[in-house]
């Protein structure tokens, strides 16, 4: 079937530092990010613990709350801003 998409390795690490960072609970995370009506709190459990990989509009809600780039989510040779 071919090879899998690589995966971000940091990526996982990066998601608990955001919500950490922001002081929320997993699911106060999940409403900041807007998806409360669309999935469960345990999958902020499931990204954070590299068990589940998130959607692209997933991490663009990241991205948006954390007010990053996309890039600096997903590129493991970049730390997310101290700010």
């Amino acid at each position: 079937m071919g090879n899998p998409r690589p995966r971000p390795l940091r990526l996982a690490s990066k998601l608990r530092e955001i919500r950490e960072k922001l002081e929320l609970s997993q699911t106060q995370m999940l409403i900041r990010l807007g998806l409360e009506d669309t999935m469960h709190y345990g999958r902020i459990s499931q990204y954070e613990n590299d068990e589940r990989e998130p959607t692209l509009m997933t991490l663009l809600a990241y991205a948006r709350v954390a007010a990053v780039h996309l890039e600096d989510l997903v590129d493991d040779n970049l730390d997310l801003p101290a700010r």
